[in-house]
């Protein structure tokens, strides 16, 4: 259901033409969309991920490499 409205938010703003933001935490969201997003982004070709911002929300500051980097999570 999250990356369906995720979806669904995504193809309205990019419709309105502009751009999506999205502020993505790490924990279990990460393999939750990343198991859920591909397929629902296929269902919503409107939703086009080349107009997203995409900004990690993570209170710490360590290297993308480091095991609690939240961008690191999602790179991987």
């Amino acid at each position: 259901a999250l990356a369906r409205l995720v979806t669904e938010a995504a193809a309205e703003a990019v419709a309105s033409g502009g751009r999506f933001t999205l502020g993505l935490s790490g924990g279990s969201l990460v393999s939750l969309l990343a198991r859920e997003l591909p397929p629902a982004l296929s269902a919503a070709p409107g939703a086009d991920p080349s107009r997203w911002l995409v900004a990690f929300c993570d209170e710490r500051l360590v290297p993308l490499e480091h095991p609690e980097s939240t961008e690191g999570a999602y790179r991987v």
